[in-house]
């Protein structure tokens, strides 16, 4: 891979948020994008896998790194695709993917890569445009996406990349604030542009917490989403848009001879799911013109009214609750597996019980009245046998933690209920991280700790419920903190789509994570009664997680979620093309493969 001279600087720092018909920038008072570069990407190491290809993706070690400490900026992005594909796709073998759907395909081509910060921000949101050498510069199609959850950069490859990429499209990403650019500040050391660690005075530097003096012992992990004090949430409309905008910029420069680039002469197409799912919604609103087509599967998604939900009401009244009412379930899949899991949740209901949370005078009666408050909330037996996965791998915790410290803007040092990250060592006491450790968080991390060495430091660790009951206090209470994190939800609540903005909304009936009834279905409800062009695919037996399905129990139950993400994307961009009309809104009736190949059958995918 070899590093390009960047000649964008001056086109770059003039850019804009808005634009008229004849000039799609407008001066800034400060350049938008910082610490650029640009790389080549052929031969053994394409745009799409890194040169990995399927087989590669497949492995079950990623690859490997000359020197752990001191990885070269080429390992860490193999290593960063390598790691965001499993974590969205089913990629096990008959599963479907780059046989019935899908594509892990070599493509060759450049990237353009920056910092970007929307005004009023204090940490940058990175961006990336990924150009294939096939782009059709009379097409001129690009795709911009965010990535799903709190990942870096990649973590939406399998969304976007793998559906635009093969067709000559460039794609266009946002980590949209959030991302892995984690910072020790026992070490003093963040991540740079290129994904190495760096010393906070190294020009590029993606990501330096706003952290109190140093104090006695050891100070921890800070990452972007819950310490940059920004509540990037509310902004992710904002990020999707400077993705956008950055790849008009680079195809300028990687095709001079067929710019200008602008929104007037180039279809620009968002997509995403889960959290990025809900950004391009967010991108959506207002005066989003500049946008052609939308399609969001499974959105974390807020409005109001129509029975929405926000994520952090939910997600704490599930850290809660969930354990316990989950024994009043048959049937639910493996993992988590009942041997292990039965003891904790029994537990769990008689500190409920003592904490005056459930009724009932035996574990059977505790589960039941746990399983009502839920089902009485809203949540639906597919949405909890479900999510039984996050109850297993704790992500209602691990989500919950670093959203307060987000809603509320907390400083590291600051997050409510007593908070904060470390390395922890054999005893689960907190440690400095290792040199090790610290050369592998920007391509292993997920964004969201527990993982890559980084965990949840709790202020009460041998008390059970006073952190989760602490994190729920914050969305029911009064306090200064509760109203504090309150005012920053309230920031996230989406507007309407633009007036004839094609988007299309795409649901599993099953995910347990961000369920339907809170977060898609009142939003489709709400901009169909606003006279929004919204359609609807509502897919029966699909949970949140594809990248799960190579676990037999749960590729035996539900089907993925990726191949109407697709399909959604080629009948938008037929529509836009004038060769077809939008997809009639649909509930999809699949079949679980059971055991065997997925099969088109199983899907159902509605007609054309």
């Amino acid at each position: 891979m070899s590093h390009l001279p960047l000649r964008i600087a001056a086109v770059s720092a003039v850019l804009a948020l808005a634009a008229c018909a004849t000039q799609r920038v407008a001066k800034e008072s400060a350049p938008m994008f910082t610490a650029q570069r640009v790389t080549e990407h052929r031969g053994s190491d394409d745009l799409l896998t890194g040169g990995l290809g399927l087989s590669g993706l497949r492995a079950m070690v990623p690859p490997a790194f000359a020197d752990a400490e001191h990885p070269a900026p080429a390992e860490l992005r193999r290593r960063a695709l390598w790691s965001n594909w499993r974590g969205i796709a089913d990629l096990a073998p008959g599963g479907g993917y780059g046989d019935l759907y899908g594509s892990t395909a070599a493509v060759p081509g450049r990237e353009f890569s920056a910092l970007a910060t929307v005004p009023g921000a204090s940490q940058p949101h990175r961006v990336l445009v990924q150009v294939p050498d096939a782009f059709d510069t009379k097409k001129r199609c690009v795709v911009v996406a965010a990535s799903s959850g709190s990942r870096g950069i990649y973590g939406a490859i399998a969304v976007a990349g793998a559906w635009g990429l093969p067709k000559g499209c460039a794609v266009a990403y946002t980590d949209k604030g959030a991302g892995t650019d984690y910072f020790d500040l026992d070490a003093g050391q963040g991540i740079n542009a290129d994904g190495t660690v760096a010393a906070p005075a190294t020009a590029g530097l993606a990501f330096a917490p706003d952290a109190p003096s140093a104090a006695p012992g050891v100070r921890g992990v800070a990452f972007k989403h819950a310490h940059s004090k920004d509540n990037p949430e509310a902004d992710w409309g904002r990020h999707v848009k400077q993705a956008a905008q950055f790849a008009l910029s680079s195809l300028d420069e990687a095709f001079p001879q067929a710019a200008p680039f602008t929104f007037d002469n180039t279809r620009v197409i968002a997509a995403g799911i889960s959290n990025g799912g809900g950004a391009v919604l967010r991108a959506a609103e207002g005066d989003s013109d500049w946008l052609d087509g939308v399609v969001a599967g499974e959105p974390n998604v807020l409005v109001e009214g129509e029975g929405s939900r926000a994520l952090y009401d939910y997600t704490t009244q599930a850290a809660l609750l969930m354990p316990c009412a989950l024994l009043h379930l048959q049937g639910l899949p493996q993992p988590p597996l009942a041997a292990q899991a039965t003891p904790l949740w029994t537990q769990r209901c008689a500190l409920l019980k003592d904490a005056g949370l459930v009724e009932g005078a035996d574990t059977a009666a505790q589960s039941k009245s746990a399983y009502d408050q839920l089902k009485f909330a809203g949540w639906t037996d597919e949405a909890l046998r479900a999510g039984a996965l996050s109850v297993g791998f704790d992500l209602w915790r691990a989500v919950a933690v670093p959203y307060a410290s987000a809603y509320g803007r907390y400083a590291f040092g600051e997050m409510p209920c007593g908070n904060r990250y470390s390395a922890l060592g054999a005893d689960f006491s907190p440690r400095a991280a290792t040199a090790i450790e610290r050369a592998a968080w920007w391509s292993d991390a997920s964004g969201i700790p527990p993982g890559a060495g980084v965990n949840i430091i709790e202020e009460h660790p041998t008390e059970p419920l006073r952190t989760l009951r602490c994190l729920r206090e914050l969305w029911q209470g009064d306090s200064a903190d509760a109203l504090r994190v309150r005012k920053g939800i309230a920031e996230t609540r989406a507007g309407l789509p633009r007036e004839g903005l094609p988007v299309v909304v795409i649901h599993g009936t099953d995910d347990g994570l961000i369920p339907m009834a809170f977060t898609s279905a009142p939003y489709v409800r709400w901009a169909k009664t606003a006279g929004r062009d919204v359609r609807y695919w509502q897919v029966r037996n699909a949970q949140h997680f594809d990248a799960f399905l190579g676990l037999p129990d749960y590729g035996s139950r539900y089907v993925p979620l990726l191949p109407y993400v697709y399909e959604a994307l080629d009948r938008v961009d037929a529509h836009l093309d004038g060769k077809a009309g939008l997809p009639a809104d649909a509930v999809i009736a699949t079949t679980p493969r059971a055991g065997a190949p997925l099969q088109a059958a199983n899907l159902a995918m509605p007609p054309r």
